[in-house]
């Protein structure tokens, strides 16, 4: 009976620690950060060997911008499960951009090789930035075509192959890479900008110039709008 009666202590724990973390997840999704953190915190409490808090509350020392606490819970996730997928796409990712590019690429190597990770296409994104990040391009546009390949309709894959075709004067591409990217996400700045340009290369003005309306009118104070403004005032003044 006192057997059976701690079994079922722990089994409370689990499913109560389970609980807890997903309020303090669907609490950071909603950006209320020190709720999130208090569910997150009772999770681990429950079960310290919870690797998915761990996970999650390493992220939440991200957006609060405690980098060595956030580290230290990565790596403790890592100590607990040293396969666990998403630890090493978010480690990777997390290491890659503080210039650790050795390290935080063989963590995002390994999740992207692994057969198991059926979110593979997440994993080779972090790493083309990861490789962008070294000035690798041949090896970052390999990952990028990679992600595509495990989920065709990935929209940051698609807009980021969108402005690699534009740049490597891929035009068709190009043009491609962003009917894909529209048919599946709300428009960038970024993505309209790179669309005109395309469309103004391919000498289809009518279409460009209704990219750049949709652009001025969408996003009237982004970058790649203010860049328009600024050759028109050149134009006029003839310069």
């Amino acid at each position: 009976m006192a057997a059976c009666s701690l079994f079922d202590s722990r089994t409370d724990n689990v499913e109560a620690a389970d609980t807890q973390l997903q309020l303090g997840v669907r609490y950071m999704s909603m950006d209320k950060l020190a709720i999130a953190k208090q569910h997150l915190e009772r999770s681990i409490d429950l079960n310290s060997k919870n690797v998915e808090a761990y996970n999650a509350l390493a992220f939440l020392y991200e957006k609060l911008n405690e980098e060595e606490s956030a580290r230290e819970s990565y790596e403790y996730a890592l100590k607990l499960n040293a396969e666990d997928l998403s630890v090493l796409n978010n480690f990777g990712r997390f290491l890659c951009e503080r210039g650790e590019y050795e390290e935080g690429m063989a963590y995002l190597d390994k999740a992207v090789r692994s057969p198991l990770n059926n979110r593979q296409w997440l994993a080779a994104t972090n790493a083309r930035r990861c490789a962008l990040a070294q000035k690798k391009s041949t090896k970052g546009e390999a990952y990028l075509r990679q992600a595509l390949q495990r989920q065709p309709d990935y929209a940051p894959a698609l807009q980021a192959m969108q402005k690699l075709s534009y740049q490597n004067g891929d035009y068709w591409a190009a043009k491609g890479f962003y009917e894909r990217y529209s048919s599946v996400s709300r428009q960038t700045a970024e993505a309209l900008w790179y669309a005109y340009q395309t469309e103004r290369a391919l000498g289809n003005r009518e279409v460009a110039e209704r990219y750049k309306s949709q652009l001025m009118e969408s996003f009237p104070l982004a970058e790649e709008t203010q860049r328009i403004y600024s050759t028109q005032e050149k134009l006029k003044h003839g310069k």
